[in-house]
């Protein structure tokens, strides 16, 4: 690739600077105008600075999207670290649809955009993710198949964010949204909600 010819770059560490501008970039436009040299204006740097780190687009987004997985479970983690109820599930579900609620164009990065099926980094952090639905869920019900039911599980609670996303389902305020997942979640397993 051909180095920058500009000597003005000053940020220290340009992957940083590139994944945050294409973060930016993303809240912005939902990643319609998400390109390198986007990046590159966004961060100040050269059209080809980027590509030190990125080969391509789907590169840069793999690597949004690693931090994306890593932010994911981090709240699902302080949702509840440990859940061993499906109530404690139910809360863990919650967090997950906020915060593709509060994060809609990352989270669409994260499982709608085109990425590089090769990138170590992303499929290291969606096997973290997947792995942390693995054990809440064999916590849970540790009689049942955890691999089925963590499929189940992870596709029902991601076709609950989308829904909330693209507005099939009411997501006025954190109260109703919680509300849903919640009886969603314990309807599956035929678990009448708990009164508040």
């Amino acid at each position: 690739m051909p180095q920058p010819t500009t000597g003005s770059y000053h940020h220290g560490d340009l992957r940083a600077a590139c994944l945050r501008a294409a973060r930016e970039l993303l809240e912005e436009d939902g990643g319609s105008g998400l390109s390198l040299r986007a990046v590159a204006r966004r961060a100040g740097v050269s059209a080809t600075a980027p590509y030190r780190h990125f080969a391509d687009r789907e590169a840069l987004v793999s690597a949004v999207a690693s931090e994306g997985y890593l932010e994911l479970a981090a709240a699902l983690t302080a949702a509840h670290p440990a859940p061993a109820t499906p109530d404690e599930l139910a809360a863990v579900a919650v967090a997950y649809v906020r915060f593709a609620l509060d994060r809609p164009a990352l989270f669409r990065a994260m499982f709608a955009e085109p990425c590089d099926p090769a990138n170590e980094e992303r499929a290291a952090a969606t096997a973290a993710v997947r792995q942390y639905v693995h054990g809440i869920v064999h916590g849970v019900f540790p009689d049942a198949d955890p691999e089925a039911l963590s499929t189940a599980v992870w596709a029902l609670v991601h076709g609950l964010a989308f829904l909330h996303l693209d507005g099939k389902l009411d997501a006025a305020s954190p109260e109703t949204v919680s509300a849903q997942v919640t009886a969603a979640v314990l309807a599956t397993f035929a678990i009448a909600p708990t009164k508040a």
